[in-house]
């Protein structure tokens, strides 16, 4: 006698107890994904994004054309200036191109309402309008060709480019070195009537406070940070990185007038710079030691 319609009732019982048994795994399983649900949710709730970091000064520039130049500085009434609402050139021409900042060609010569003819930027110098930056940082990708020369401006060690920070004047600010024809990174103090060395249309001198060696190839980008912070001391540290590696410090024991805030800028001596992403944000702690 076959068993088969037996084994076929036992399967049958067990297909009907299957969902009583699926329906309970079903339950603790929807029970826990409400508890799951609603503890991710509860996290997402208490989480805090971390602060955007706060950003000073950040200008743009147009895809090309003229910025400002030195005619624009010399006879800002003129109606055929070029002024900026945030850049000031007492040397050279502003322009912009692909987006970044770049000081033309250099070359020597006048450069008229509107640069056409000669950039004058073989000495280009470069300030913001705005003089409130205190403890601060200045970041920027920079690019810039060999040097050259001019009959007005022949080979020097320091032809390159260089950041200003606390740009009270022409003849007080300070200076730091990221390219030079001589391959040598520099931090200077500017001081009225110095005097003693790197003398330059600006009048006055230069005083080094640190000094290394640190050569970035020509004609590509590199990332150049440069900072200055008040210590508790009351002297200013002063500090460049160049593509994220610290490369030079140095202090300044009596700053003076140079611990309070001034402008930002650029300074290039026979050399083509171009410049974008520039922006100046504040330091926010101040080392507690020196």
């Amino acid at each position: 006698m076959s068993d088969e319609p037996t084994r076929r009732g036992s399967l049958r019982s067990k297909r009907r107890r299957l969902p009583r048994r699926t329906l309970v795994y079903a339950l603790l399983l929807a029970t826990a994904a409400v508890i799951g649900t609603g503890t991710a949710l509860f996290m997402k709730v208490d989480e805090e994004e971390p602060p955007k970091p706060t950003v000073l000064f950040e200008p743009s520039f147009a895809k090309d054309g003229l910025v400002t130049n030195a005619f624009a500085f010399l006879h800002p009434s003129n109606p055929h200036a070029r002024l900026s609402p945030d850049w000031i050139t007492t040397s050279g021409s502003l322009f912009a191109k692909d987006g970044a900042g770049w000081t033309g060609v250099p070359d020597a010569g006048d450069t008229g309402p509107d640069s056409a003819r000669h950039t004058d930027s073989a000495v280009f110098r470069l300030a913001t309008r705005r003089r409130d930056f205190g403890p601060a940082t200045v970041s920027m990708w920079v690019r810039l060709e060999p040097p050259v020369t001019t009959p007005r401006t022949p080979a020097r060690d320091w032809d390159g480019g260089h950041v200003w920070l606390r740009y009270h004047s022409p003849e007080e600010l300070y200076g730091i070195s990221f390219r030079r024809r001589d391959g040598v990174v520099v931090i200077k103090r500017k001081i009225p009537g110095f005097g003693s060395e790197d003398e330059d249309e600006d009048n006055g001198g230069y005083a080094t406070l640190a000094e290394g060696k640190r050569a970035i190839s020509y004609g590509t980008w590199h990332y150049v940070t440069a900072s200055a912070v008040n210590l508790p001391s009351g002297s200013v540290l002063l500090r460049l990185d160049i593509d994220g590696k610290t490369v030079l410090t140095g202090q300044d024991p009596t700053p003076g007038p140079l611990r309070r805030p001034g402008a930002v800028g650029l300074r290039a001596d026979n050399t083509e710079l171009f410049f974008r992403d520039f922006r100046v944000m504040p330091v926010h702690s101040t080392p507690t030691s020196d």
